[in-house]
């Protein structure tokens, strides 16, 4: 039985829906242990794990998957076997599960993707959007190119935040900062926004939920309300809903914190 089952506290948050995504787990980017901190304060009716929750890419060139890594896996299972509704909509890099769609596993739902309802009655298509990256369906040997640079920038992110802790200074994301300064990255954001926006609108649906680009987000810019959950390589981000429908996105990038307010992302004009 994992560590984590040894501690299962009360949350100080419950939420009516909570969407995470993008946790690499058997990957060394992956901040597992801060998610399993945020589990432990964070609970929800429903959980979505909005793809890329397991890295097969990196599990096939390096086996990696310490004890949190199968902490998460259980307090998930555990979550489904006490009542919460856990939704798997698979991405690029668990892609192995995506032959298994309309399975069950351990009371874990696979899914190809699906309409969330929101409080309010909004709809919203929960994807992943791998399928809508030109280079992941195209160019499969320039994305695993780029998924080892990525893994350098995350190793490099890990070096710049371990001198910034031994001087008191809060976590910082590199590759996040270069996402946001390097014109092409721009780019491919916001060309990625507008397709999943259209994707959203051709589902008949408000909105759409995703993953995939490790950028999380609320805005309405392409007149339809986009939300990115972030990941938990990086930002340490998980997007929740709550009990009147609005949304907000949390950030939890110190594993020590409890009841410390946490930021909320208001949506953008269009």
């Amino acid at each position: 039985m994992g560590s984590d089952s040894l501690s299962e506290e009360s949350p100080e948050r419950h939420f009516r829906t909570l969407f995470i995504s993008d946790v690499h787990l058997g990957a060394r980017g992956s901040q597992a242990d801060r998610l399993l901190d945020f589990l432990r304060a964070h609970d929800a009716d429903t959980i979505y794990l909005v793809g890329d929750i397991v890295d097969g890419w990196a599990l096939k060139s390096n086996w990696y998957w310490p004890q949190t890594h199968n902490d998460f896996v259980q307090k998930m299972l555990r979550k489904a076997r006490k009542g919460a509704k856990v939704i798997y909509v698979p991405g690029n890099h668990d892609e192995f599960l995506r032959k298994y769609y309309g399975t069950h596993f351990g009371g874990i739902d696979v899914v190809e993707n699906t309409v969330h309802t929101g409080a309010d009655g909004k709809r919203y298509l929960v994807i992943h959007g791998d399928i809508f990256d030109l280079v992941v369906q195209n160019a499969r040997w320039l994305a695993h190119l780029g998924d080892k640079a990525y893994d350098f920038a995350i190793q490099m992110n890990r070096f710049v935040n371990f001198f910034r802790k031994m001087f008191g200074v809060p976590y910082w994301s590199l590759s996040q900062w270069a996402k946001l300064k390097v014109k092409k990255a721009v780019n491919y954001i916001g060309a990625f926004e507008a397709t999943l926006a259209g994707e959203a609108r051709r589902h008949g649906c408000d909105g759409v939920i995703c993953g995939h680009i490790h950028y999380a987000t609320i805005h309405d810019e392409h007149g339809i309300r986009y939300m990115n959950c972030g990941d938990w390589v990086e930002s340490c981000t998980a997007l929740a809903e709550h009990e009147d429908g609005h949304f907000e996105i949390i950030t939890w990038t110190d594993p020590v914190r409890r009841i410390a307010p946490v930021p909320r992302v208001t949506a953008r004009a269009a």
